[in-house]
């Protein structure tokens, strides 16, 4: 019995810490924490409940890290934030009633839209260190929320790509401004989720302090390598989940 909850706890370990790393360098993370911990035991809805302690973590950690290096922007994190927060207390409202397996279909069709959005998205062209168009991010990011709310999985893909279209931001400075928004809109979302009782406290805290150390790594990998290796990041792990759907 010992023997199994080591081997549980190692792999929620594992598992977070690799998903930090890529939900700040990339994104994409809870499509592999959501996943492992339903593989576990863990029903869908709890698992997705249990994953907003390891994001909260997580991005807490890396906002300070990011701080410490220089990029961090309060006010307009905080105008997106509260956007977001809106949102994602209806997508979490919506998750906690859904059934099992119309979340596990979801989840995959998630890979998929990600999949074909890295794929075929718009090409980065003249990208900014500045943070542009700020009203437009913050109507944007309440359906970021609502979606962030409701899954999770697969948001840091969408933050990328709404900070692409609509400002043109670059990479390190979006990621930056990503971690601080989902730090903020996480909160109400695992309120909601404990309140329904869809948290597993001992695993969520084994998974949020793997989630930490990967964020500490994936933040100094976002900073001192910038755009051309975060680029690589998000091809790998887009590839990764493309071999996960087809495969299992």
């Amino acid at each position: 019995m010992e023997g199994e909850l080591l081997l549980k706890y190692g792999l929620v370990l594992a598992a977070g810490l690799a998903a930090g790393f890529f939900n700040v360098a990339a994104g994409g993370g809870s499509l592999i924490t959501v996943p492992t911990m339903i593989f576990l035991g863990l029903p869908p809805a709890m698992a997705n409940g249990t994953n907003r302690i390891a994001i909260l973590s997580q991005n807490i950690t890396s906002v300070q890290r990011f701080k410490k290096k220089g990029y961090f922007n309060l006010k307009v994190g905080l105008i997106l934030g509260l956007t977001a927060s809106a949102g994602a207390f209806i997508g979490s409202s919506i998750a906690v009633e859904l059934p099992g397996e119309v979340f596990n279909k979801i989840l995959s069709a998630v890979m998929v839209m990600v999949l074909i959005l890295t794929l075929f998205g718009k090409k980065r062209e003249g990208v900014k260190d500045k943070i542009e168009r700020v009203p437009l991010l913050a109507a944007a990011f309440f359906f970021v929320g609502i979606y962030g709310g409701f899954i999770q999985a697969g948001t840091g893909f969408i933050v990328i790509a709404v900070f692409s279209l609509i400002s043109g931001t670059s990479l390190v400075r979006t990621n930056s401004i990503k971690v601080l928004v989902i730090m903020i809109y996480t909160i109400p979302s695992l309120i909601v989720f404990i309140l329904n009782g869809q948290v597993e406290w001992i695993t969520g805290l084994v998974l949020a302090a793997g989630n930490s150390l990967g964020a500490v790594i994936g933040t100094n990998f976002s900073v001192s390598k910038g755009e051309k290796w975060i680029k690589v990041v998000l091809s790998v792990t887009v590839s990764a989940m493309a071999v996960k759907l087809f495969f299992f």
